[in-house]
């Protein structure tokens, strides 16, 4: 007899073995996936497969319907390798949720209605049941810039923080003006870095604008600045960060 799901959200639940022990405390991230798999049946043998070693808390089909595949109390295995404003073990401070969706490599389809409406409704009642921040509803691209594109730029944040879900500012208009990109260096590359990194991206402050600094601005233009995804640090991204990290609590 399969267990109830925990969510009042959840229709059903489909277990994976995939879990373990929370190896610290407390749960205070929300991090979301798209599957970036061609099909919702096939996302979900792959999450239920030992062999895979992947799994998520709750899986939410294009109809809107949410599958409960972990216990919440669970370390389910959804973030890999990662970091966020310090903490590297997300995996153990962290609810996941994998949104079906075939990702860039499927053309990056739109998400449905049906689906972002199911989405706003999970992450507000996990959020609220387990007190995590705002701030700290995060793409899984966020947490691994090099590694990760999802949920992607076509991911409707805007429309989740409408809801009063994650953190979020109207982003500045794109406008001509100065720009950082790869190859560059000096102190206001140095700037430039030490705000990414206090907003939580795991970036080292060198002063030289490398591969690992556009990756972090790429992650960040496409949960924050989506109308263009680049990697190059124009007036624009450099302004929405500036004005996230004045909306953080405690902040502005």
């Amino acid at each position: 007899m399969k267990p109830n799901p925990e969510s009042p959200l959840a229709t059903s639940v489909h277990p994976s073995p995939n879990h373990g022990e929370r190896r610290s405390f407390p749960v205070d991230l929300l991090i979301l996936h798209y599957t970036g798999m061609e099909s919702a049946a096939a996302a979900l043998q792959r999450l239920a497969n030992p062999v895979a070693e992947v799994s998520a808390h709750y899986v939410v089909l294009e109809d809107g319907r949410v599958v409960q595949m972990v216990p919440e109390g669970r370390r389910a295995w959804h973030a890999g390798q990662g970091s966020w404003a310090g903490v590297s073990d997300i995996n153990s401070r962290s609810l996941g949720i994998e949104i079906v969706n075939g990702g860039h490599a499927g053309g990056l389809p739109a998400y449905p209605e049906a689906q972002v409406a199911a989405v706003i409704d999970l992450c507000r009642d996990l959020t609220e049941r387990w007190s995590i921040p705002a701030h700290r509803v995060l793409a899984h691209s966020d947490i691994a810039p090099e590694r990760k594109e999802d949920p992607g730029e076509h991911f409707p944040w805007d429309r989740l923080a409408r809801a009063g879900i994650g953190h979020w500012v109207a982003p500045t208009p794109i406008r001509d003006g100065r720009f950082f990109s790869e190859g560059d260096a000096g102190q206001p590359i140095e700037a430039l870095q030490a705000m990414i990194a206090l907003y939580g991206y795991d970036l080292p402050v060198t002063g030289t604008f490398d591969m690992r600094t556009k990756a972090a601005v790429t992650a960040f233009q496409r949960h924050f600045r989506p109308v263009r995804v680049d990697g190059v640090a124009d007036a624009s991204t450099i302004t929405t960060l500036r004005d996230l990290l004045a909306a953080l609590p405690g902040r502005g």
